[in-house]
């Protein structure tokens, strides 16, 4: 039964988005992930790597990535296993840049200059929060929105006033903006701007390339040159266990679909010259 009253080729494109998120957001995996790049690495050869995981840490953390389909691990012998990334997590990579160049851009300048991975890891804090998918999805579909119609579309079982607490939060993370109490609600520029990375994750976990991410309906560039096929729904995928390594044919979401979720830096707010908090 669905929980949103978003169409259902939306929601089930949010549960892919929500899905990858959910994969890559958990400390250290992003850096486990990057730590595997090129060949192959033995477990001890990939411990020192990352050797801010205390022992006992990591073993776990590899499981739940080989289980998620984006690490492979290769028994050579009963003494030799290897460890490196599934064709899936291979095309996961290039989709980190894309957030390093929004949290550049939107999240509040530090100190000192702060190393990609911290920026990905900032971004993706903000883009899991609660209910972020659904809400950025429906100020973005329709530009200003109060609180009650929000919780209409998005939680439409629940008390209309428990919205509040998730737009309070985004508010806060700079996503989305308001002129006050009882004042509808719209997507800040740094919301606004995170569609080249949802349409990235949404491409991502459709299984498509990223190439397909700037024609996506809702969160791709209005400018760029129409995709050359007609966008159709899809279900949720199927476990990355399951997935094809590689998939073509046509863009997987429909006119009216959106992609998304959020998590842990703060974007710039309008009225901040630093941007949103991190």
């Amino acid at each position: 039964m669905a929980t949103t009253a978003l169409p259902s080729d939306v929601e089930a494109d949010i549960a892919r988005v929500t899905e990858t998120l959910a994969m890559i957001t958990p400390r250290w995996n992003v850096r486990i992930l990057l730590a595997l790049s090129g060949s192959p690495l033995r477990y001890t050869e990939l411990a020192a790597k990352v050797p801010w995981l205390q022992d006992g840490q990591l073993h776990p953390k590899l499981t739940a990535l080989c289980d998620a389909g984006l690490v492979e691990r290769t028994e050579h012998s009963t003494r030799h296993v290897t460890y490196g990334h599934t064709d899936r997590g291979a095309a996961l990579l290039p989709v980190l840049p894309v957030i390093v160049t929004w949290a550049e851009e939107y999240l509040e300048h530090t100190d000192r200059p702060l190393p990609a991975i911290e920026q990905i890891e900032d971004s993706l804090t903000l883009l899991t929060r609660r209910h972020a998918a659904a809400i950025l999805w429906a100020l973005k579909s329709r530009q200003e929105v109060s609180g009650r119609a929000l919780a209409r579309i998005v939680m439409p079982s629940s008390d209309w006033t428990n919205i509040y607490p998730p737009l309070r939060q985004l508010v806060a993370d700079g996503l989305v903006d308001t002129e006050g109490t009882g004042r509808p609600y719209r997507l800040s520029a740094a919301g606004n701007a995170l569609g080249s990375t949802l349409g990235a994750l949404s491409a991502w976990s459709a299984g498509q390339p990223l190439t397909q991410a700037a024609h996506h309906p809702l969160w791709g560039d209005p400018q760029a040159k129409p995709a050359p096929r007609a966008w159709v729904s899809s279900q949720p995928r199927p476990a990355p266990a399951t997935l094809p390594q590689t998939r073509t044919g046509e863009p997987s979401w429909r006119h009216r679909d959106l992609f998304s979720h959020a998590t842990t830096t703060h974007p710039k707010m309008a009225t901040l010259v630093q941007g949103p908090r991190r």
